[in-house]
C-alpha cells in the first residue's frame, strides 16, 4: 500500500502527495496528476495500479496550497466544488509541484507524467515546460484544446473520448493536427471514461488506454 509523504517544492511551499513503491526494483519513475478532486481514492487506486506494473508512483496534492487534504467524490457538489477550488489554483504553482513530485521518484530511472481532466493539462503543460520530462500521456485534458501552441519538449499521448461535451472531437482532431507528433486517440467514451467511480467510466476504452499507456511507458520510461 502506498502512504502520504511531504514534498517541497522550488519556491519553498511544502504539500502532501500519495506515494505507491513498487514490489521490486522500479522500472523508472511516474508522477500522476489529480482530477479537480484531489489525490482521492481513485487517484490513490491509479497510482497503486502503477505501482504494480513496476513504477515508483507519486502523486502531488495540487490544491493544497488552497486548501489542504482534499479529497472529493463524484456527486454534483463535489463537482461544484472542485471547479471551485481549479479556479483558485494556478498553472505555474501546480507546475512546480508535478516538478517536485519529478524530483521525488527520479531516483528509479527516467520519469512520465499521467494526469487527468484538469491533470490531463498540467500534464500537457508539463510536457512544454518542465525539463527531464521523458514522456507525458494526459487523459481528456480540459484546457488542452486551448493550448494548442505549446510545443511539447517529450512523446506525448493522449486520450480523449468522442462523446466528451466539454472537450469536442472536432477539437481534438485539429489538435492532432496541430501535433502530428504526438499520438492521439479518441475513445467512443464520455469524459472521465477512465474512473471507475463515476458514471461515465466506460471498461472497454479504459482497458485499451490504459493498455496503449503501458506500452507507450515500456517505451520511453522503462
Amino acid at each position: 500500500m502506498g502512504h502520504w509523504i511531504e514534498l517541497t517544492a522550488d519556491d519553498g511551499v511544502t504539500i502532501t502527495a500519495w506515494r505507491a513503491d513498487p514490489p521490486g526494483k522500479p522500472r523508472g519513475g511516474l508522477v500522476v496528476v489529480q482530477e479537480i478532486f484531489g489525490v482521492n481514492s481513485h487517484i490513490r487506486g491509479v497510482c497503486e495500479g502503477y505501482a504494480a506494473d513496476g513504477y515508483l508512483v507519486v502523486a502531488p496534492a495540487l490544491f493544497d496550497r488552497v486548501s489542504p487534504r482534499v479529497d472529493l467524490g463524484y456527486t454534483q457538489d463535489d463537482i461544484e466544488r472542485g471547479r471551485a477550488l481549479k479556479a483558485k489554483a494556478a498553472l505555474e504553482p501546480a507546475l512546480r509541484d508535478v516538478d517536485a513530485a519529478h524530483t521525488a521518484v527520479a531516483p528509479a530511472g527516467k520519469v512520465g507524467v499521467i494526469g487527468y481532466c484538469w491533470g490531463g493539462y498540467v500534464t500537457w503543460m508539463s510536457a512544454a515546460r518542465l525539463a527531464g520530462v521523458a514522456c507525458a500521456v494526459p487523459y481528456y485534458g480540459g484546457g488542452m484544446l486551448e493550448a494548442v501552441s505549446e510545443r511539447p519538449r517529450c512523446p506525448v499521448l493522449a486520450h480523449f473520448g468522442e462523446k466528451d461535451a466539454m472537450i469536442p472531437a472536432d477539437g481534438v482532431r485539429k489538435f492532432a493536427a496541430a501535433h502530428p507528433d504526438a499520438e492521439v486517440h479518441l475513445y467512443p467514451a464520455n469524459h472521465g471514461f477512465n474512473c471507475e467511480q463515476r458514471a461515465s467510466y466506460d471498461a472497454p476504452s479504459a482497458k485499451l488506454a490504459r493498455e496503449r499507456t503501458l506500452t507507450f511507458l515500456h517505451k520511453h520510461v522503462g
